[in-house]
């Protein structure tokens, strides 16, 4: 019985790795290669679209067949000496105790690999810091968890804006997806796409300067070859010139929070022509989207801006329904600083908190920050005395 009852097992074990494996199978079948992004079961590094991507796959490869030459030669002789001298044939040990040239040997030839991978090494990672001559100058500034981009220099001076993910969280966490057939549904950039992305014109030379708001991050696209650490109080270049029209798909590549996974870069590289129409209609629309902080507005203008900046901005951590997440973000709703004197939250929304996951957000303009404000003194269960908050108070905090 013992045996029957272990066969049996052992049959439903081999059963369920059957399926578990078949489902694998079906999901990657039904995974496409993203556009401008990792391809299925790529083993290479991404298709470069700039020089130095190119050189980079060239001194990868370069290196790697060294490696490859070093471990054949090195085994090789090894075993040969192991198979060629064993006991079984007579041979004896030697019993010298050094040689001069082979101790020459073992010191010039790796001095002589290391210096021919050294010298294209050093080249290249020369011109990589090289962000001289500019065309086009972006500030990129991390932020938990979304990142800002300010155009400092070129014909785009002067546009500002952030981009964030922009699936909705309900796509994201499956909220509404009751069956995985429908799960299925969801795009293969699903994770990688954004509400603004970068856009630079092909062959242009784009210094990006790159700090973060917060905490470490990392500015990272492969298919430009470009990696560049993100770090509050700190500023760093870097450079791309891309040689091809197209979207190109990257993300942070620092551990920054728990939404890490949720910050991806995606850069826009279009010709020059359509790119100065991009900078033409961008600037018309900042223009129009200017707000006077002085102006006096209406609670239910308000309300209704704030749960769209909240919607973008801060949903994230304190959650759709105000509650926030136990032990990280606190809750809004009967929040004693969402519930008092309008002077301190608006303190904490433009300054933050230090030492918490509460990050500034100056980099919101005044009307969005008393319309986020309002809004949540006005929100969930949420009854505040002074339950306005018009920019005025905000432009104030700032002085």
């Amino acid at each position: 019985m013992a045996g029957m009852e272990t066969m049996r097992l052992k049959r439903m074990a081999d059963a369920l790795a059957v399926g578990a494996l078949g489902g694998w199978a079906s999901i990657a079948a039904a995974v496409g290669d993203m556009p401008g992004g990792p391809k299925v079961r790529q083993l290479n590094l991404a298709t470069p679209v700039t020089r130095i991507a190119e050189e980079q796959h060239w001194i990868h490869w370069f290196v790697m067949w060294i490696c490859v030459a070093i471990f054949v030669a090195v085994f090789g002789v090894m075993f040969y000496s192991v198979w060629r001298h064993r006991k079984s044939r007579g041979h004896q040990p030697a019993s010298f105790h050094e040689s001069t040239a082979v101790e020459i040997a073992w010191t010039v030839v790796p001095f002589l690999i290391i210096v021919g991978m050294a010298i294209p090494a050093t080249r290249m990672v020369v011109e990589q810091k090289d962000t001289a001559n500019a065309d086009v100058t972006v500030k990129a500034t991390g932020y938990q968890w979304r990142w800002g981009y300010d155009y400092l220099k070129g014909d785009g001076e002067g546009i500002s804006y952030l981009s964030t993910l922009s699936t909705p969280r309900d796509q994201i966490e499956d909220r509404n997806y009751p069956d995985a057939k429908a799960r299925r549904a969801q795009n293969d950039t699903y994770l990688m796409e954004v509400d603004h992305p970068l856009v630079v014109p092909v062959n242009k030379k784009v210094r990006v300067v790159v700090t973060a708001n917060d905490v470490i991050h990392a500015w990272m696209v492969p298919a430009f070859g470009v990696k560049q650490d993100a770090i509050p109080g700190f500023v760093r270049d870097t450079w791309f010139k891309a040689e091809k029209i197209g979207v190109f798909r990257g993300q942070c590549a620092e551990l920054c929070g728990k939404d890490h996974a949720f910050m991806p870069i995606v850069v826009d590289v279009r010709s020059e022509a359509d790119y100065l129409k991009w900078v033409d209609e961008k600037k018309k629309e900042m223009l129009a989207r200017a707000d006077d902080p002085t102006k006096q507005w209406q609670l239910a203008d308000l309300r209704e801006r704030g749960e769209k900046v909240f919607a973008a901005n801060c949903v994230a951590c304190h959650q759709a329904n105000g509650k926030g997440v136990p032990g990280a973000f606190p809750a809004l709703d009967g929040s004693k600083v969402v519930l008092g004197k309008p002077q301190a939250q608006v303190d904490v929304v433009l300054n933050g908190r230090p030492g918490t996951a509460m990050a500034p957000f100056k980099q919101l303009s005044d009307v969005e920050l008393a319309a986020v404000i309002t809004y949540t003194r006005n929100a969930w269960g949420n009854k505040a005395t002074d339950n306005v908050v018009q920019p005025s108070a905000v432009m104030a905090a700032r002085k």
